[in-house]
């Protein structure tokens, strides 16, 4: 079972087991991960599930598509480069040990 781990703006590290196919934003509401909010529960309509993937994992997970790109314009902390809504990273054996700091704003 291939496993997360979030970093938490306060500084706490989450790490969390996660199912194949599961996406990264299920994983972490499903553990109880505080600061990722899920409003929309990953219809992809709130950017409430804001991530900074780490930059060993950028090419693994994939670029945001042209709909996650505009959301990702509506977060309410900063975008950066590594700027990933979780509800569209969907876990597989490759990304065992994923990591990403949770935006410090949902």
């Amino acid at each position: 079972m291939p496993k997360i781990v979030l970093h938490a703006p306060n500084g706490a590290l989450f790490t969390v087991d996660a199912q194949i196919g599961a996406s990264v934003m299920e994983t972490a509401v499903k553990h109880g991960v505080p600061g990722i909010v899920a409003e929309c529960g990953g219809a992809l309509s709130c950017a409430t599930c804001h991530i900074y993937v780490a930059e060993a994992y950028i090419d693994l997970t994939g670029r945001a598509d042209d709909f996650e790109d505009e959301m990702l314009d509506d977060t309410v902390a900063d975008r950066k480069p590594n700027s990933r809504l979780s509800c569209q990273i969907r876990m597989t054996a490759a990304l065992d040990g994923l990591e990403a700091d949770i935006a410090p704003e949902q």
